[in-house]
């Protein structure tokens, strides 16, 4: 497999931007580029690293764009690699709206596995399209932040920013 890839700093922290012939297979979110190349290396060991070209220039502007401006939306062929379930709540994730949230619960109940409450919360756990696939908008039942394989203060920060609450980075 080959990847094209670039690390891009945001008011987010380091944004990693990864992509097959297929489309995004990564978007990471971190505290520095090390980390994140790492990551990335380690999520597909067998790969071919390859620079970047004028098309993935695009790529990694369009992703930023949805970063700062989650309204814009995105456009992007995404390359979804996770089992048949994570698919499932993966598109759920989709269909909120920026600005919005929904339960671990109420995503059990869409997708009609109304038992499978953490296991929706695995699948937001594996998640490696931070903001495309946004699993920030998923909180508990009660409304509280949950969890966030990028950081609470990260989750926080974008439900402020696509409430409208700031526009400033992360403190």
């Amino acid at each position: 497999m080959e990847i094209q890839f670039a690390v891009k700093p945001s008011w987010l922290g380091w944004v990693l931007v990864a992509a097959t012939s297929q489309g995004i297979c990564a978007i990471k979110i971190g505290d520095t580029a090390e980390e994140l190349t790492t990551e990335l290396q380690q999520q597909f060991p067998k790969a071919s690293f390859l620079e970047k070209d004028r098309l993935f220039e695009h790529t990694i502007e369009q992703v930023m764009a949805l970063i700062a401006t989650p309204q814009s939306g995105i456009n992007i062929p995404l390359d979804i690699q996770g089992t048949a379930f994570q698919r499932q709540v993966w598109q759920a994730l989709q269909d909120i709206p920026p600005g919005n949230t929904t339960s671990y619960k109420a995503i059990a109940q869409q997708i009609g596995n109304p038992q499978a409450v953490r296991a929706v919360a695995s699948a937001c756990a594996a998640n490696q399209l931070a903001v495309a696939i946004p699993c920030h908008r998923v909180v508990g039942s009660d409304g509280a932040l949950r969890g966030y394989r990028w950081g609470s203060d990260r989750k926080r920060a974008l439900l402020e920013r696509e409430q409208g609450i700031g526009n400033r980075g992360l403190s």
